[in-house]
C-alpha cells in the first residue's frame, strides 16, 4: 500500500510508558525515528472524554496503543473516541493495539440473564471503524471469533520461555510447570513444551464465587521448582493459595509467570507475604508504584514483541512468526543472552 508511508502510533492514557517503549523499539528496528502522534486525550469537567489530534493522519496507517485495564470503562471509551477521531480525520486504516483486552472474562453466559460483554465490546470496537486488533494472551481464545475483522493474538509464553532459560540456567531439569486450574492447562502446556518441563495441575473447587473451598495437586511436585502459569492475576488469592498447596506437597520453590497483572485490592500485599519466591508479570498493564516496589515482583517488557508485530502488520508480513523462538530471541537479545 504505497500511500501508507509510515506506521503512526497514538496512545491514550492507559499505558503511556509502554507506548513510548514500543515507539523506541520501532525506531531501533527501522533506523527511522518513530514517535507518538501529538494528541491530547482529556476529560471535560463532567468526565466526558475529549480527543484532539494535532498532526495530519490522512491516508496513514494508524495504531492506537491502549490496554483496556483499570479503569476499564474510561480506557475503553478513550479507545473508541480516539478511533472515531482518526476515522473522521481520514486515516486509511485503524488498528487497535490492546496489550490487555478488558472484559474478556465475560466471554459466555454462565447463568441465566447474564451478558456476553466480550462480544458487546467487540461490536463497539468494530462499530467505531477499527479494522484490526492486536492483543496478547486473550483470556479465552474464542474471543477472536467475536470480531468480523482480523485479530492477532500474541502469546506471552515465548517471552516467558526466554526469561526462564536465562534465570533457571543449570536448573532446567528441576522445573515443573503448573496450571493453577484445569481451564488453564492448554496455556501451561504450551510453556512446558517450550522449556521441556513436565506439567502439573492444581484442581480447585469453589463453594461460592470468590472463595476456594479445596485444592488438590495433580502430579508429583516433590523437590521441583514449580512455575505457576496463568494469564491474569487479579486479587492473587487463588495464586497464593496454589503456591501454599505446592509447598505443602513438597515443592522446592514456587515462582509464578502471569501475563496481565491486574493486581486489584490486596494483591500486592498477598504476593509480598506469600511463599512464592517471585512473581513475573509483563507490562501489558501499567504497573503501579506498589507493584514496582514489591521485592518479589519482577516485570518483563512486551515492547519488543509488540513493536515487531506492528511492523509486520504494516509490512503485510507474518505475525505468527513471532511465536517461534528463532524469531523472538533476536529482538530480545539485549535482555536475554543465551550462552
Amino acid at each position: 500500500m504505497p500511500h501508507m508511508i509510515e506506521p503512526k502510533l497514538i496512545s491514550g492514557n492507559a499505558n503511556q510508558p509502554l507506548a513510548q517503549a514500543i515507539a523506541r523499539r520501532m525506531t531501533m528496528h527501522r533506523g527511522i525515528q518513530t514517535g507518538l502522534v501529538d494528541a491530547r486525550v482529556e476529560r471535560f469537567n463532567d468526565g466526558e472524554i475529549f480527543v484532539e489530534v494535532f498532526e495530519n493522519v490522512r491516508g496513514e496507517d494508524m495504531f492506537i496503543i491502549q490496554p483496556t485495564s483499570n479503569p476499564a470503562n474510561d480506557n475503553l471509551m478513550e479507545l473508541l473516541v480516539m478511533a472515531d477521531a482518526l476515522r473522521r480525520s481520514s486515516a486509511a486504516r485503524v488498528t487497535a493495539v490492546l496489550p490487555y483486552f478488558g472484559y474478556a472474562r465475560q466471554d459466555r453466559r454462565t447463568k441465566a440473564r447474564t451478558p456476553i460483554t466480550a462480544k458487546l465490546v467487540a461490536n463497539m470496537m468494530v462499530g467505531t471503524g477499527i479494522e484490526r486488533i492486536l492483543t496478547m494472551d486473550l483470556h479465552a481464545a474464542q474471543i477472536q471469533g467475536f470480531f468480523d475483522i482480523p485479530v492477532d493474538n500474541l502469546y506471552g509464553s515465548p517471552v516467558f520461555a526466554l526469561d526462564i532459560r536465562t534465570n533457571f540456567k543449570g536448573q532446567m531439569d528441576e522445573l515443573m510447570v503448573v496450571s493453577p486450574d484445569v481451564g488453564g492447562v492448554a496455556r501451561a502446556r504450551e510453556l512446558a513444551k517450550r522449556v521441556n518441563a513436565p506439567l502439573a495441575i492444581v484442581d480447585k473447587r469453589r463453594e461460592k464465587a470468590g472463595e476456594v473451598a479445596e485444592m488438590t495437586v495433580i502430579g508429583n511436585v516433590k523437590d521441583k521448582i514449580c512455575l505457576i502459569v496463568d494469564d491474569i492475576c487479579d486479587t492473587a488469592g487463588t495464586l497464593c493459595k496454589a503456591a501454599e498447596i505446592l509447598m505443602e506437597n513438597g515443592a522446592k520453590e514456587v515462582h509464578s509467570y502471569i501475563t496481565h497483572g491486574v493486581m486489584s485490592g490486596p494483591a500486592v500485599e498477598r504476593i509480598t507475604n506469600s511463599v512464592m519466591k517471585s512473581l513475573v508479570l509483563t507490562d501489558t498493564i501499567r504497573p503501579t508504584d506498589a507493584v514496582l516496589a514489591a521485592p518479589n515482583i519482577r516485570i518483563v517488557p512486551t515492547a519488543p514483541v509488540f513493536a515487531q508485530a506492528i511492523l509486520n502488520i504494516w509490512n503485510g508480513t507474518s505475525v505468527s512468526s513471532l511465536f517461534e523462538d528463532s524469531t523472538l530471541s533476536p529482538i530480545y537479545e539485549s535482555l536475554y543472552t543465551m550462552d
